[in-house]
């Protein structure tokens, strides 16, 4: 038969659309040509399908070869499709049956010698071709990310000869088993590490329990980078549905997965000159950003106010809805980016609001570096005072609780709210509020007072809410009182600031 179809897989954000690969020969003038709206990526296929066909001792054959890419308006780039052209044509020209395609799927790139290499994004690729109820033809460089997935039926090849004693029945087909998850990673730091802030230490505590964006805010060298990047070391391991999710975007981005801490929440640490498509995503093929890589994990970005005011806006709609549209002339992109935002900041150009050397003024003009609606998307805004010299020594022995035990607190606060919502506090929606964050009269006129004397837009409102039911659900009280709520609005302290300097 002079025709053969292999399925093959694209790469759109996260998804992995289904591509038809259709390779037709017929007789006239040599020629090989690939239509379906191929990028110069994927036309090059064309020297690299006849040098691995002829090194692997197959015949190329002397004949017009066209390869369609369906449905053609899609458009198609890297070398993902080099394996699925060469096995059509191998198909095509009767080495054997056609049909036996229908039940794989195919991606790999060739090298020159009949080699095939790793590609980006296998895991989408093995997960979309295990729920089309296909077995998956991967290089066997892939097979780590792909095995992640329960129960798929894998092909793992190193070379092109492979690919058809796969085809023909000659090498078996594995099944990947069920991956248990990971126990609780073992980090090489810990909260003990940090001297004093029990306060700091305790609102590190309830954002990780409700999954709060923070802010922590001093002068420099009171350990705000150190209580941000311990945050890690007491949030709960992922699930199986989110680690899949982080790992995709892992495998899209070329980066490997490792089985062994793929339940590890990710840490993205982006440098204050980070442009707005690194953070967010983008190019000419939308690519994921920081935000993205830091989804179900966290954003840490450090010195806040150094960043541009620009750049730090662009993540005002990616916090509250949870995923980023990149939209391009040619193509668009969504990808999720639902992660936890952690900063640190100076609260003045010298280091310290109240050392004499800045004017009020000029802490406000650094402030207001941050936008008031970023700045209402950070649920807790705390301040890491210096510790006085002759108190150090006395606080070295102050260590407070270990990590570990912290964490314990933070799974069990955590299993209570999605008992109760199905989410965490942090995600709760208006509905929601209003169904679990109900208050008593009294409180809700004390609260309404806090907001109003504070200036606090409704929205903050809300967040200082959701605050108050996660120190409730860490207290394991139903209802939300007074105490919780001091506690909550106590952690507007950038606000309380930025209002005394305004009356100054």
């Amino acid at each position: 038969m002079s025709l053969a179809i292999v399925h093959a897989r694209a790469s759109v954000g996260i998804d992995a659309p289904l591509i038809s690969v259709e390779v037709h020969l017929a007789n006239g003038l040599p020629a090989f040509n690939i239509v379906g709206l191929p990028e110069a990526s994927v036309r090059e296929a064309k020297e690299r399908v006849r040098s691995a066909l002829i090194n692997s001792h197959f015949e190329f054959p002397a004949k017009r070869i066209t390869v369609n890419l369906a449905p053609a308006d899609l458009p198609k780039e890297g070398g993902r499709f080099d394996l699925a052209i060469a096995v059509g044509i191998i198909a095509a020209s009767g080495v054997f049956p056609a049909d036996t395609l229908d039940k794989f799927e195919v991606i790999g790139e060739l090298g020159l010698s009949g080699d095939i290499r790793p590609v980006s994004g296998a895991l989408p690729f093995t997960y979309a071709c295990h729920h089309a109820k296909r077995i998956a033809i991967i290089p066997q460089d892939n097979l780590q990310e792909a095995s992640l997935i329960d129960e798929v039926k894998l092909a793992p090849v190193r070379y092109l000869s492979e690919v058809i004693q796969v085809l023909v029945g000659q090498k078996s087909i594995s099944v990947t088993q069920a991956r248990t998850q990971s126990t609780a990673a073992k980090y090489p730091m810990d909260l003990q590490d940090v001297v004093g802030q029990m306060a700091a230490k305790r609102a590190l505590e309830v954002a990780a329990s409700g999954a709060h964006n923070l802010l922590f805010f001093g002068p420099p060298g009171t350990g705000k980078t150190m209580l941000a990047h311990r945050l890690v070391t007491i949030l709960p391991p992922m699930n199986d549905a989110e680690a899949l999710e982080t790992a995709a975007i892992k495998s899209i981005c070329g980066q490997k997965v490792s089985p062994d801490n793929w339940h590890q929440r990710p840490y993205r640490y982006p440098h204050h000159t980070s442009s707005a498509v690194a953070l967010v995503g983008g190019g000419s093929h939308p690519k994921p950003g920081e935000i993205s890589l830091a989804h179900n994990g966290i954003l840490f970005l450090d010195e806040l106010p150094e960043f541009s005011r620009k750049v730090l806006d662009v993540l005002r709609e990616p916090l509250e809805a949870g995923q980023v549209s990149i939209s391009r002339a040619s193509r668009q992109a969504v990808f999720p980016a639902k992660f936890q935002l952690v900063a640190a900041m100076n609260p003045s150009p010298t280091g310290a609001a109240d050392d004499k050397r800045s004017t009020p003024d000029q802490v406000l003009r650094y402030l207001s570096r941050l936008s008031g609606p970023f700045l209402d998307r950070i649920d807790l805004q705390v301040e890491v005072p210096a510790l006085p010299h002759h108190q150090f020594e006395q606080q070295i022995t102050q260590r407070g609780e270990s990590s570990q035990v912290i964490r314990q607190r933070v799974i069990a606060c955590r299993e209570r709210q999605t008992a109760r919502s199905g989410v965490v506090n942090a995600q709760l929606n208006s509905k929601q509020i209003e169904q679990y964050c109900e208050l008593e009269p009294s409180d809700r006129i004390f609260l309404q007072k806090a907001v109003q004397h504070l200036g606090l837009s409704i929205r903050t409102y809300h967040r200082v809410l959701k605050v108050a039911r996660t120190l409730a659900d860490l207290d394991m009280e139903e209802q939300i009182t007074q105490r919780h709520l001091s506690e909550a609005l106590s952690y507007r302290g950038l606000d309380r600031l930025v209002s005394r300097l305004t009356q100054c």
